[in-house]
């Protein structure tokens, strides 16, 4: 394919053949990497077709004039932030004639401090805006990388995911120590 800074400008300019070839190159690609997920094939295309509606969105907005990855890592990782957001939003939704059926397994722990200091964390955690939730779940939980948060986060450079991040887990200590001493 061509030049990523000239794929950009055809995209900014909703250039309909780069669009299609794009959106045709990735597809079957994207289709295979997304069947890890637990989701259908109609789902999983409806995803694909949202992430290159995306990708075109963001090279409107300038997104893609100093991207660092290639096309392919950045389609993908706005895929990949969709599924999860999906996923994320159906498993929340529990029918409430399955409880019945549900199982709830109790984990135990070593020592009642350390029950307290989980659920403290917790407790913590759903104290921060959903940005900052998302952003330490990225970074510690699913252990992406800066340069991955940036580009799914939609954040002009690393150093802005940095400082969030630095933030995020600043307020998550200030919180903490606030239930602590409270």
């Amino acid at each position: 394919m061509r030049d990523i800074k000239e794929t950009v400008v055809l995209l900014k300019k909703e250039d309909e053949k780069t669009i299609r070839n794009i959106y045709n190159e990735h597809r079957r690609g994207f289709l295979l990497f997304a069947n890890r997920y637990d989701l259908d094939k109609s789902t999983i295309l409806d995803v694909y077709q949202d992430a290159i509606i995306a990708l075109c969105e963001n090279a409107q907005k300038g997104h893609l004039d100093n991207l660092s990855s290639s096309l392919k890592t950045y389609l993908y990782s706005i895929g990949k932030y969709k599924i999860y957001t999906l996923l994320k939003k159906k498993n929340s939704q529990i029918k409430f004639e399955n409880i019945e059926n549900l199982q709830i397994e109790y984990i135990e722990y070593e020592s009642e401090e350390k029950n307290r200091e989980i659920e403290n964390l917790r407790n913590g955690i759903n104290q921060l805006g959903e940005t900052c939730r998302e952003v330490l779940k990225l970074f510690y939980y699913q252990e992406k990388s800066l340069d991955e948060i940036t580009e799914m986060m939609n954040y002009n450079n690393k150093d802005v995911a940095k400082s969030q991040k630095s933030r995020c887990l600043k307020q998550l200590k200030e919180i903490l120590s606030l239930i602590h001493n409270g």
